[in-house]
């Protein structure tokens, strides 16, 4: 069972940017996982934001393109999640994701996680 544990949200102004991380309190190895960023906002689903897997298979929801870079730090285990130009709908609460046995068009695929996080709450004023 791998229990995912993300840092990193808190408020900034639109524009502004933040970086997200998420690691396991259990031992893991990032690299055997497809890893994901998801989040909801107040009143909607929660939808995907980007997803990775491999040595460099990202996928990007059209809304945050450009704008956000998930990345992978196999060496300490880490999932990040670089957030700039940052607008006020981009306020939710931010979940990170992983499972195994994944292939490159299940990156966006909420469904397709087993592994949660608690999930961190980034707020954008404008």
């Amino acid at each position: 069972q791998v229990q995912l544990v993300e840092s990193g949200g808190g408020s900034v102004q639109a524009g502004g940017s933040l970086r997200l991380s998420c690691t396991a309190s259990t031992s893991w190895a990032i690299s055997d996982y497809c890893v994901g960023w998801f989040r909801q906002a107040p009143g909607k689903e929660r939808e995907a934001v980007a997803g990775a897997m491999g040595d460099d298979h990202t996928a990007y929801a059209d809304s945050v393109k450009g704008r956000f870079t998930i990345s992978k730090d196999d060496a300490s285990d880490t999932l990040h999640l670089q957030m700039n130009s940052l607008k006020p709908e981009d306020t939710a609460m931010y979940y990170c994701a992983a499972s195994y046995g994944c292939s490159t068009s299940d990156l966006l695929q909420e469904e397709k996680y087993r592994y949660w996080g608690q999930g961190i709450q980034v707020t954008v004023s404008s």
